[in-house]
């Protein structure tokens, strides 16, 4: 491109969203898959080889240990490869760490609904979040090769960002309707499921013929829950960055610590109130951000504010909710929407 600087910085108005791949080598993305698998071979060889229940004091302490590698990744990013990245990559993953807390809710209430027992869980997180990253990997690269030859797709992102995060308000209190969810009857309509878990098995042979287990069904919402956050969640840090290796590698560090921070949260985490409508506000934000950008041109909206906003918004809701002193209705489960839920009827509707 004749207006990019020699640093391979895009410059001019039109081109402000490019950001070549090129200025990633092959070894720094074969690196970091190694170390990625590394850690997932680690996890599912050793430390959980065999099924057991989480502690809520092991998630913590897992859950540390992601983000300090992410801070310290973080830190080589801002070595390597400058302030602008750096900043882009901590936004990033605190985007998508605090949007990750929304699936939160929603494998609390799958868990709930299939009665998953506690030391099954991590199998179907773990399988669950391998399905994420692969689902996160293709749309993060071609939402980036999008951008790169459709400028005004900038606009569209932003404005779908927006939309969802004002329909996300609209549902933050719904009170989803698994026993009727279309998702779930449409496997259940074409394979056979027994009626009971068999151990680890996500299917069992019985009299030649196969059969699911409950497990699988719960996998399959996981899997498609996570579907939905990911095409959620992506224009969301494309915002921030349009570099894939910034993009994917802030995704990475924040599915990776997912497992964790669901057993470290799921006892507690109906007790974040307002934290639905902080995330909604987040999505909102950063929609604008995106749109202001694509307008005024260059970084008019700064990403270390985004960074702040980002902050304030969701440690400052979990602050609240934590202070709110409890109600006689609040409900024991959280709230929100399941893919595949039908269509609320009024006596469902948040209130």
């Amino acid at each position: 491109m004749s207006d990019s600087s020699p640093a391979g910085r895009p410059c001019g108005r039109r081109d402000i969203w490019r950001v070549p791949a090129v200025e990633t080598s092959i070894w720094a993305w074969l690196g970091f898959l190694v170390f990625v698998f590394a850690l997932i071979a680690f996890d599912l060889g050793v430390v959980h080889r065999k099924p057991r229940e989480v502690r809520v004091s092991e998630a913590l302490w897992t859950s540390l240990f992601y983000v300090t590698l992410a801070l310290i990744f973080a830190g080589g990013v801002f070595y390597f490869r400058g302030e602008a990245d750096g900043w882009a990559f901590l936004t990033g993953f605190l985007i998508e760490k605090s949007l990750s807390i929304d699936n939160i809710f929603v494998f609390v209430l799958i868990f709930t609904h299939f009665a998953v027992p506690a030391s099954l869980q991590h199998r179907v997180l773990l399988w669950g979040i391998l399905g994420a990253l692969a689902m996160r990997a293709v749309l993060i690269f071609a939402g980036v090769e999008l951008i790169a030859n459709f400028d005004w797709l900038i606009y569209v992102f932003g404005g779908f960002l927006v939309i969802t995060g004002l329909k996300m308000l609209k549902a933050a209190d719904a009170k989803p309707d698994l026993a009727n969810n279309r998702l779930i009857g449409f496997v259940k309509r074409r394979l056979r499921v027994t009626p009971d878990y068999e151990g680890e098995r996500f299917f069992v042979r019985r009299n030649g013929a196969l059969l699911a287990t409950p497990l699988f069904l719960a996998l399959v919402v996981v899997e498609a829950s996570d579907l939905v956050f990911a095409v959620d969640s992506i224009p969301a840090i494309l915002a921030v960055s349009q570099d894939p290796f910034i993009v994917f590698t802030a995704n990475v560090f924040a599915i990776l610590g997912l497992r964790a921070l669901y057993f470290a949260l799921a006892g507690v985490v109906h007790r974040f109130h307002y934290l639905k409508y902080a995330l909604a506000l987040v999505l909102v934000l950063v929609g604008a951000k995106m749109i202001a950008n694509g307008i005024l041109g260059g970084h008019a909206v700064p990403t270390e504010y985004a960074l702040i906003a980002t902050a304030v918004l969701v440690f400052g809701s979990i602050a609240l909710s934590l202070l709110r002193k409890p109600q006689a209705d609040d409900p024991a489960l959280p709230s929100g929407w399941v893919v595949g839920s039908p269509d609320l009827p009024d006596d469902r509707r948040p209130d």
